[in-house]
């Protein structure tokens, strides 16, 4: 416990994550100690809530600022974690309670090199951009009988991050 108090700490201390941050994670010594190998990923996401939740509490730092941060993080984690990947040994095994699964990528059909399968694909998003249309206005597909409006679904909300 007293190694995730750490991570917390770091975040509340560093909020500018720059140099602090590429710091600590180039220092793999610590990224092997970080957390205990009982730490398991609903630990995980309860210290990512809770270490919210304080910050959000305390009020001493800009949540957007924060947020900042935490991406810019992630995105470090990330490409630690796409790049790690690439050396490890295709074999199964399990460390700290995570499990190292090798699986094959296997093939995909090529549907397009059908004829029949491209013609159907063909009419299906031309009918696709019809129903987009009729959205908007009145439209008839070819053969003179009016696309309906159908309904819609509505997409969650969010908000866009970019740096």
């Amino acid at each position: 416990m007293q190694t995730m108090r750490k991570c917390v700490t770091l975040t509340k201390e560093s909020i500018n994550m720059g140099q602090s941050a590429v710091r600590f994670l180039e220092n793999s010594e610590q990224l092997i100690t970080m957390y205990e190998p009982t730490f398991t990923k609903r630990d995980a996401i309860l210290t990512g809530k809770r270490m919210v939740d304080n910050v959000i509490e305390s009020g001493e730092v800009d949540k957007h600022e924060f947020m900042a941060n935490i991406c810019r993080l992630k995105e470090v984690v990330n490409s630690a974690d796409s790049e790690m990947r690439k050396h490890l040994p295709e074999e199964k095994v399990s460390v700290y309670g995570v499990d190292f699964t090798p699986v094959n990528g296997g093939d995909t059909v090529n549907y397009s090199e059908d004829e029949i399968w491209a013609t159907i694909k063909a009419d299906l998003d031309a009918r696709t951009e019809q129903l987009k249309l009729a959205q908007k206005q009145d439209t008839f597909d070819a053969y003179g009988n009016q696309v309906p409006k159908v309904s819609t679904t509505p997409r969650k909300s969010s908000i866009t991050l970019k740096f």
